[in-house]
């Protein structure tokens, strides 16, 4: 029994394509997706919280029947109208009134309160859209999604976070791992990847205490929806605009700069603006747990 190909992690042998080219012909009238997720299900191919892999059980597939190994039915004909740009999240109005205190008084006072899939979701994202730089964009894969509250009920903060970057070469030196390791436990890491306080908030040092009130509720939030723990946390700050200032006073680790390539440049030139990795370990024992 041979192995033809590894694809995410896992090792697909000869007897396994046996099985898929069976699975197939026992399901004449199934589509592609109905078999991956048969597969899935024969295979035991689940995400910690029990969700079938199923877009990747697709990746797998279309690659075998590219290469000749499988024979998948074609493709569905698409009937339903070409979809237009995503909707952007609806404005929302609030009250703009100034907020200034000091982080003494305001931090035993603001509720930070994670809002993925809950009936606040839609409220963080068009504030993402309204006052963030970048805007919102819809997120793929594990993410968690935050509003911080003042007193009064009224929003004046979001954080998000999302799957890490697969490969980003100052972390990976910082953490040491392998690749395998890394293919194996990347899961366990998180991006930063949206932070903003609404303009008219204006309380010095509210921004890394948030930081930091965060990074210590994160890894349960995360267990909770995910059934997999965090130990890691990640951000880029473009350094055209900021000093990760507040970062640094939260406690991340400056590990280094960008070449600025983008994610999926192949050429060797900059074509974005330099970003400053920053991290930081939810688990003083990080390394082991990531590297094992």
């Amino acid at each position: 029994m041979s192995t033809i190909l590894t694809y995410r992690g896992r090792a697909v042998t000869t007897r396994d394509v046996i099985s898929i080219r069976d699975l197939i012909a026992s399901h004449p009238d199934e589509h592609r997706t109905g078999l991956s997720r048969r597969l899935c299900q024969a295979w035991g191919w689940t995400q910690p919280n029990g969700q079938l892999k199923d877009m990747i059980c697709r990746g797998l597939l279309l690659r075998l029947h590219r290469e000749g190994h499988i024979v998948l039915p074609p493709p569905r004909p698409c009937c339903a109208p070409v979809a237009g740009p995503r909707r952007k999240p609806a404005p929302v109005e609030l009250d703009t009134t100034p907020i200034r205190s000091s982080v003494k008084k305001l931090a035993s006072l603001i509720e930070l309160r994670q809002v993925r899939r809950t009936s606040h979701e839609k409220l963080f994202n068009s504030l993402i859209e309204q006052y963030h730089y970048l805007g919102y964009s819809r997120p793929v894969g594990e993410h968690l999604k935050y509003i911080v509250w003042a007193p009064g009920g009224r929003p004046i903060g979001c954080l998000a976070f999302g799957s890490a970057a697969f490969g980003l070469n100052v972390r990976d030196h910082f953490i040491g791992w392998s690749s395998a390791a890394r293919e194996r436990n990347r899961h366990l890491l998180a991006y930063n990847t949206r932070f903003l306080l609404l303009p008219w908030v204006e309380v010095k040092f509210l921004a890394s205490h948030l930081l930091a009130r965060c990074a210590r509720e994160l890894a349960h939030d995360w267990q909770v929806l995910y059934h997999h723990p965090v130990y890691w946390l990640e951000t880029f700050v473009d350094t055209s605009r900021f000093k990760g200032t507040c970062y640094q006073a939260a406690g991340w680790i400056y590990l280094g700069l960008t070449a600025g390539r983008g994610k999926y440049n192949k050429t060797h030139k900059q074509l974005t603006t330099i970003k400053a990795v920053y991290g930081l370990p939810l688990d003083p024992a990080f390394r082991n747990k990531l590297c094992g």
